[in-house]
């Protein structure tokens, strides 16, 4: 039965992309022309644009092998993740369209295995406590370099250790944070729990934010750069104050005070654009 089943699947997955494949790859330059389209509300450039990525989600879907769940239905999934990609894609970032959309593919699909893998639905209550450990594990991993123990996420939420213990063992699809799922190397429950805390839109504006600034700041003669980067902590640099900017540039306090009112003047010409990269930022 299962040999059936299986061979039914890979007869669906050939006509599948044998179909898929007639539609032509698109250029980055044709990509963002389609974005530009669907922001004006073509729906026709919308679906050139996911008709020209869907070998790309069969490509993604096939990373995944998860027993129990076909690979057409992880496609369908992830056809879904393109969709809302194509649609929250801006051109104006300049990146390719395949970048931005594979971490949406993902998430559907990440998401669809966990909802399957649930066997029993949780009352509203604890299902809300689980999204919180499961943001707040993705969150430590950001921050602590590692995967977080029980208790650090207990420690962080304010609850107990047998809380989070018992919590993570009411969800069906998680058996640990840290344990593999199936034996299965390729695949780890950090993969299978969605994440919250990494969102595509916002990396891109903050890099189109700092790009800007840098722009803005490379027009200063370097002492004047060096000097903002300290007083406004831009660039990785930490704050520093006026006589510490001046020990390190061999300079009186006063110079550099001087210094920086020059620079903000020689700045505020460029005030417009400096606005855009800020409001970007604040998206």
């Amino acid at each position: 039965m299962q040999k059936k089943a299986s061979k039914l699947n890979d007869n669906l997955l050939d006509t599948y992309f044998k179909q898929i494949k007639v539609f032509p790859l698109l250029t980055f330059e044709e990509e963002l022309e389609l974005s530009r389209q669907i922001q004006e509300g073509n729906e026709d450039a919308l679906h050139k644009l996911i008709n020209s990525n869907l070998r790309l989600v069969v490509k993604i879907a096939g990373l995944f092998n998860v027993p129990g769940i076909s690979i057409m239905d992880m496609i369908q999934e992830g056809n879904i993740g393109l969709l809302h990609a194509a649609k929250k894609f801006d051109y104006r970032k300049n990146v390719r369209f395949c970048t931005y959309s594979s971490w949406w593919i993902r998430q559907f699909i990440n998401r669809y295995i966990a909802n399957k893998r649930r066997l029993v639905r949780l009352p509203q209550r604890k299902e809300d406590a689980v999204r919180k450990i499961q943001r707040m594990y993705h969150t430590l991993c950001q921050t602590l370099m590692h995967q977080p123990r029980n208790f650090e996420i207990a420690k962080e939420l304010g609850i107990s250790v047998q809380d989070v213990d018992s919590f993570i063992n009411m969800s069906a699809d998680s058996l640990s944070f840290e344990q593999l799922i199936n034996d299965d190397e390729t695949i780890c429950a950090a993969d299978i729990h969605e994440d919250y805390t990494y969102s595509p839109e916002r990396d891109l504006m903050k890099q189109a934010s700092r790009d800007g600034t840098m722009r803005i700041l490379n027009k200063l003669m370097e002492r004047e750069r060096h000097i903002l980067n300290y007083r406004y902590q831009l660039n990785g640099c930490k704050r520093h104050t006026l006589r510490e900017i001046g020990e390190k540039l061999n300079i009186s306090p006063e110079t550099v005070r001087q210094i920086e009112r020059r620079a903000l003047n020689k700045i505020r010409s460029h005030a417009k654009e400096l606005r855009e990269c800020l409001y970007v930022e604040a998206i």
